[in-house]
C-alpha cells in the first residue's frame, strides 16, 4: 500500500494536502479520488486514508504509535558528496531515533550557517522519505550540525544513555584470548580535543571530554 507523510500539525479528518504531497499522489503515484492509501505523522502514529477528491484526504481511525525496541542516536561527521545522505536513508531503515550530524576537526567539509540549515533541510526530508519506503511510522530526528563538544554536553544531559541497554543485556560467552594489554588513559587536558588519527585519536578525544563534561561511564 501507498504511505504518505502528514505532518501532526496537519492531521484532521480531513487532511489539505500542500502541493507537494498533492503532485506526489496525482502525479508521481497516479493516484486518484476513491484511492486507498497510509498516511503517518513521523511520531509512530498511522491512519488509513481515503483520497476524498484531488488535494483532500479522509482519514480513518488512527493506530497506536509505534514504538521500536531501543532508542538510538547516531553521531555522523559530515562527508563530501551525497555520502550522508546515504548514512541517514540507511540510519532510518535500520532504526535510529536521533541522528547527529558532526563538523569533527579534521572534517573536509565546512558549513556556514546558510548551507547547514540547507543540509539540515534536506537530510530530513531523506528521513521522511526512508521511513516512507521502510515502512517505518515515525522519522528520526535530524539535528542540525553540531560540534563534538555539543555531543558531549548532550551526553551529560542524558547520562543514562551511556548505560541504556547494559543492564540485563545477554553477554557473548566470555574467550580466553590469554592476558590482555594495559589500556592507556589519556593525559588530562583543559580543552577536550582529538588528537592523533583513527581509532585511537578518538577514544583519546572521548575520554578527555568525558572527564571535562562529567560524562561517568558504566
Amino acid at each position: 500500500m501507498h504511505r504518505l507523510f502528514v505532518p501532526p500539525e496537519q492531521i484532521a479528518e480531513l487532511v489539505r494536502l500542500d502541493p507537494a504531497q498533492s503532485r506526489h499522489l496525482e502525479v508521481v503515484l497516479r493516484l486518484g479520488p476513491g484511492a486507498q492509501l497510509e498516511v503517518f505523522d513521523g511520531r509512530g502514529a498511522h491512519w488509513p486514508a481515503r483520497i476524498e477528491s484531488p488535494g483532500v484526504l479522509r482519514l480513518g481511525p488512527r493506530a497506536d504509535p509505534e514504538r521500536g525496541a531501543a532508542d538510538v542516536w547516531l553521531a555522523q561527521a559530515l562527508a563530501r558528496g551525497e555520502k550522508l545522505d546515504l548514512v541517514v536513508q540507511k540510519a532510518t531503515e535500520l532504526g535510529a531515533t536521533r541522528i547527529l550530524p558532526l563538523a569533527a576537526e579534521r572534517s573536509a567539509v565546512r558549513l556556514d550557517e546558510d548551507r547547514a540549515e540547507r543540509r539540515t533541510v534536506r537530510l530530513r526530508r531523506i528521513a521522511q522519505e526512508a521511513a516512507r519506503q521502510c515502512g517505518r511510522s515515525d522519522v528520526p530526528a535530524v539535528d542540525a550540525p553540531q560540534t563534538l563538544a555539543d555531543l558531549a554536553g548532550l551526553l551529560r544531559a542524558e547520562p543514562e544513555r551511556l548505560r541504556a541497554g547494559r543492564a540485563g543485556s545477554p553477554r557473548a560467552p566470555h574467550r580466553d584470548r590469554g592476558p590482555r594489554r594495559p589500556r592507556h588513559r589519556a593525559t588530562p587536558r583543559r580543552r577536550a580535543r582529538m588528537t592523533g588519527h583513527g581509532f585511537v585519536g578518538w577514544l583519546q578525544w572521548a575520554r578527555a571530554c568525558s572527564r571535562q563534561y562529567s560524562v561517568s561511564r558504566p
